[in-house]
Order: C-alpha cells, then sequence, then structure tokens
C-alpha cells in the first residue's frame, strides 16, 4: 500500500518556516509513536549541560536513532513537539533543529511548548515525534 502525504497550510508563514500546520496521511500501514528524545548517551547520562545547540542536535540524533532502529527516517515524521526549558534561547539555535529535517525533506506539523522543567534537570529539549510510513 503507497502511503499519500500532502500539507495542510491555510497560510504561507509556516511553510517558510519549516514546517506544516497540518498533514494529511492516507494509505500508510505502519506509524510509530516516539517517546520524547533528549540529549541523553546510549548509557542512560545527561549531556552538553547548559549548550542548546548540542542538546538539540543530540535529541534529534537520538530521535534518529529510533526511527531507523523502526525502518523510518526523518522524513517519515508528519509531527514534532518541542519541549523546553528556555524558548528564547531554543530560538537562538533553532538553526539545527530546521537545517536537519529541511535536509531530510521533512516539514512536519509542529508545535513548541515552553515548559518549567523537564524530567531531567540540565536537560532543555525535549523532542516527540510522530512518524507514518
Amino acid at each position: 500500500m503507497t502511503m499519500d502525504r500532502s500539507a495542510v497550510n491555510p497560510w504561507t508563514w509556516s511553510a517558510a518556516l519549516g514546517y506544516n500546520q497540518g498533514e494529511v496521511v492516507s494509505g500508510h500501514t505502519r506509524t510509530l509513536y516516539c517517546a520524547g528524545q533528549t540529549a541523553m548517551s546510549a548509557d542512560g547520562k545527561p549531556q552538553h549541560a547548559g549548550d542548546m545547540a548540542a542538546q538539540v542536535a543530540l535529541s534529534l540524533d537520538n530521535l534518529e536513532a529510533v526511527l531507523g532502529e523502526a525502518g523510518m527516517s526523518l522524513a517519515d515524521l508528519v509531527r514534532l513537539t518541542v519541549y523546553t526549558t528556555d524558548v528564547d534561547r531554543i530560538f537562538e539555535h533553532y538553526g539545527v533543529l530546521a537545517s536537519r529535517l529541511g535536509a531530510a525533506g521533512a516539514a512536519p506539523a509542529t508545535t513548541m511548548l515552553g515548559v518549567t522543567r523537564l524530567a531531567i534537570p540540565d536537560l532543555m529539549v525535549e523532542l516527540e515525534g510522530t512518524a507514518v510510513a
């Protein structure tokens, strides 16, 4: 069965920022709901305290690892939620996220939320995704 995917953008500004307001997916056979991925090492230790850019990059690496284990990639993301303890600071490093998604041809429907803290105090960003293939 072939998956059909189309962007839903009643406004053009979100596409210019690298995400779609919504995505219609039909004909898919598999959906992966990813737990929030953070800047954790393979042995479960938080990394890069105080370095937002490095935490975003490692969180993406970890999200890609989960996707890869399921035979998927960033290109299969249809939904991404970004949790951060510092919205202003993550926007300073948003290019790290946007460039990786753009290189994969992904523009998932995205929500960014500022939170008081994440599960581990040194962590500043968590990425939660849904992928369809």
